[in-house]
């Protein structure tokens, strides 16, 4: 063992613990047990068994152990951005697809092309760049990875720039937020604007953040460790305070994330979430913002200056196979086209179809292709659907390998389409559309919503 590190060889990593040790031990206090002379007994720790900690301290230890549970902030309302509450809508579990017979498959398809007919299918390409990214996209040092994701970095900031979203006195709000990359990438675009807040939503600790590159900057980049599931963006202290427009973003959403993103930003930043439960959100849902709007104005003018919409939305989709009809916004406008969880389900499985690299090889091959289809994806979004669906050898004879990505396609825009209604409902101007090429990212379709004319504030 080097000086001053624990003298425990690690069998599963062929190397000796790299823990130090107090002066006169030879082992660290997690392998201080392998030591003859002491007599402590070590145990594993009730909150978290990876871990163990002398019994005699237990405790001592429960105290300020890092899995014990901590408070809840302010903003944590459970489940205020779930959905589903109905516990008789919560579909039961599925077969596999590839369990399904030749009939129920194609009796599957025939209703997804029904509720498809008339949907705009071929989306508009709308890729952009950003000045703010032109340094870095020339960066001989950036590798293949890197580049990619820059290129999609920039079309997104191309994008808000070009729905005017780019601009002083607002708060962005980074969904899924990871290491704050795109924040990171808004604010260089912003430089000195005036008043402009961050806030990065991610439910898990992560490593290798960017924030510290804005400490001396006159921007303000908080990070709230929360899932967006119980995220009420009505209650964040700073968007209490201050009452900034929201302008909510997101590259490469995960599935239902995205939906209860979508749910956080349009139910939950209003006067009403100030109340001690999350009632008001299912009311504000039901109603029409336009309406809600048009009310306010007539009934109470203070209201609605403190009542101000989101700015805009601008998310890069990602993973609809991870979709979950509990939580989708879009289970209304599938029930009016003759569709409900059952459908909903195969559709968000055979999704998959359209990004998964299937070919009419080998298994082996067709893991290969898969795996080399995964890593021009976005970091960190594994295809995680199972192989039986997406290999080679399932429904073979009936669907080409064209067919399956058409269907897959077919079924990431209807379920995307649900989302777009649910904006439109709720007075957002919402559309879909291609912001990278397919060979920059197989997830390239972005979207963007911006509040109709009649829910922007009258100029004064």
């Amino acid at each position: 063992p080097a000086p001053g590190r624990c003298a425990y060889f690690v069998e599963k990593k062929k190397r000796f613990c790299k823990m130090i040790v107090a002066p006169g031990r030879r082992f660290c206090g997690e392998h201080g047990q392998q030591e003859e002379e002491n007599d402590r007994k070590r145990i594993p720790c009730p909150l978290d068994p990876k871990h163990t900690v002398y019994e005699d301290q237990l405790q001592k230890h429960l105290k300020k152990c890092n899995s014990r549970e901590k408070p809840k902030p302010v903003y944590f309302v459970q489940d205020i951005n779930a959905g589903l509450k109905d516990v008789a809508e919560i579909p039961e579990e599925q077969v596999p697809i590839s369990s399904l017979s030749k009939e129920k498959l194609e009796n599957l398809i025939i209703k997804l092309k029904k509720a498809s007919n008339g949907l705009e299918f071929h989306l508009k390409k709308q890729i952009l760049s950003h000045q703010a990214l032109q340094e870095a996209l020339n960066d001989p040092k950036n590798g293949e990875s890197a580049f990619k994701h820059l290129k999609q970095q920039a079309s997104i900031l191309g994008n808000m720039e070009k729905l005017h979203l780019l601009g002083p006195g607002r708060c962005f709000v980074e969904f899924g937020a990871g290491r704050g990359k795109l924040s990171h990438w808004v604010d260089v675009a912003l430089q000195n604007a005036e008043n402009v807040q961050f806030l990065l939503v991610e439910r898990a600790t992560t490593r290798f953040k960017v924030d510290g590159k804005h400490k001396r900057r006159d921007s303000v980049f908080e990070r709230l460790q929360v899932d967006i599931k119980h995220l009420c963006l009505g209650k964040v202290p700073v968007l209490e305070k201050e009452k900034l427009p929201v302008v909510g973003i997101g590259k490469h959403l995960c599935g239902a994330a995205t939906d209860l993103a979508l749910r956080c930003l349009v139910e939950s930043y209003t006067p009403c979430c100030d109340g001690e439960n999350e009632e008001p959100a299912p009311k504000r849902s039901r109603a029409d913002k336009t309406e809600v709007a048009s009310n306010n104005s007539a009934d109470n003018e203070s209201n609605k200056e403190d009542c101000k919409p989101v700015a805009g939305i601008v998310i890069a989709l990602c993973c609809h196979h991870k979709c979950d009809w509990t939580h989708y916004v879009g289970r209304e406008f599938f029930k009016s086209v003759g569709l409900g969880p059952v459908e909903f389900h195969y559709f968000q499985r055979m999704s998959s179809w359209a990004t998964c690299g299937m070919r009419e090889t080998t298994t082996k091959a067709s893991t290969s292709e898969e795996s080399e289809d995964q890593t021009n994806d976005s970091e960190d979004h594994e295809q995680t659907f199972s192989k039986t669906e997406s290999g080679s050898e399932t429904l073979q004879g009936i669907l080409t390998v064209e067919e399956r990505k058409d269907i897959g396609c077919l079924c990431k825009l209807l379920i995307d389409h649900g989302r777009i209604e649910y904006l439109q409902q709720r007075g957002y101007k919402a559309a879909l559309q291609y912001y990278t090429e397919s060979a920059v990212s197989l997830e390239n379709v972005l979207l963007t919503a911006v509040p109709s004319p009649s829910l922007l504030p009258e100029p004064s």
